[in-house]
This record gives structure tokens, C-alpha cells and sequence, in this order.
């Protein structure tokens, strides 16, 4: 018999980024902590959802996109088996996003790009590719649930593979 596996994935990204969208998208049910804020609603403490296939269980953690909130994201950061780094290409990457690449990089976990927003006209998302060292980086649109599905499948794939070697 073969035990479930289990993985926390955090998704880092800058306000706006997607971040909730895309765990709605992957879990209609999925738990959001908001405040009201200058241009809507933004994510405080966290988001939670949770995807289940073939023996796998990804529970996604989105993290907020404010800097004010770095205390939440070291928080839900903790015991992380990967991560996504989640960026809206109709915008440069500002300094927070690069701050996030930089943090995620210092802490040696594993983590992917996702670049959003790609169907949108007027973005190149190759001019993304590069800027985020050996990171994987991948198109999807945070409203396409197989999309966002596959993607973060695969890299959860890389995941599994890389702690069965460790033990």
C-alpha cells in the first residue's frame, strides 16, 4: 500500500499578482482572510486551498502581496516544500517581486515561476526568462483551472521526486 503524499506550497507574489485568483480557480472552496483597502479588497494573512489527485495532497498556501505583511509570510512560509512565485507580466517586476526571488533563493526552497496575465495584448513574457536564476518558469492564466493545474502539478512532480531521494 502506498501512503498519500502531502506538500505545502506557499505563492509568493506582489499585490495584484493573482495570487487568490488562482487558488479560487484551483479550489472553488478555498479559504480567503481579507480587508477592505485603497482599490478593493487585499489579502491580510493568508489564503488556503487544497487539491487532491492521484495520492497527492497540495495544500497551497497565497501569501499577501503588501510589504507591510512580511510577518505573515515568514508564518505561512514555514515548513514549505516549494514555492511559487507568482507575477502579472502586464506590469515590470518591481522591487518587492525581486525581493521575493531574492528571499526564496536565500531559503533554498525549491520554487517555480508563474507568469500571469500572459493572454493579455502588449506582454512579452520571454523578456521574463533569465531573471529569476535557475527557477523554472512557466505561462498560465490564473482564471484557467486545468492550466494552473498542470503547472502546478508538474511542479509538484519535482517535488516528490526530490524527497524521495532524500530519504
Amino acid at each position: 500500500m502506498t501512503g498519500e503524499t502531502k506538500l505545502k506550497i506557499v505563492i509568493f507574489g506582489a499585490f495584484g499578482a493573482g495570487k487568490t485568483t488562482m487558488i479560487r480557480t484551483l479550489d472553488p472552496g478555498a479559504t480567503h482572510i481579507e480587508a477592505n483597502c485603497a482599490g478593493g479588497t487585499t489579502t491580510v494573512a493568508l489564503d488556503f486551498g487544497r487539491i487532491q489527485k492521484d495520492g497527492l495532497t497540495v495544500h497551497l498556501y497565497g501569501t499577501p502581496g503588501q510589504e507591510r505583511f512580511g510577518f505573515a509570510r515568514e508564518i505561512v512560509a514555514r515548513g514549505m516544500d516549494g514555492a511559487v512565485l507568482l507575477i502579472d507580466v502586464s506590469s515590470p517586476v518591481d522591487e518587492f517581486t525581486r525581493h521575493l526571488s531574492d528571499y526564496l533563493h536565500g531559503a533554498q526552497v525549491p520554487f517555480v515561476v508563474f507568469l500571469n496575465r500572459c493572454e493579455n495584448t502588449g506582454v512579452h513574457p520571454d523578456a521574463f526568462s533569465g531573471q529569476f536564476g535557475s527557477s523554472g518558469i512557466r505561462a498560465v492564466s490564473a482564471v484557467d483551472r486545468q492550466q494552473c493545474m498542470d503547472a502546478l502539478l508538474e511542479f509538484a512532480a519535482t517535488l516528490t521526486s526530490r524527497s524521495r531521494g532524500h530519504h
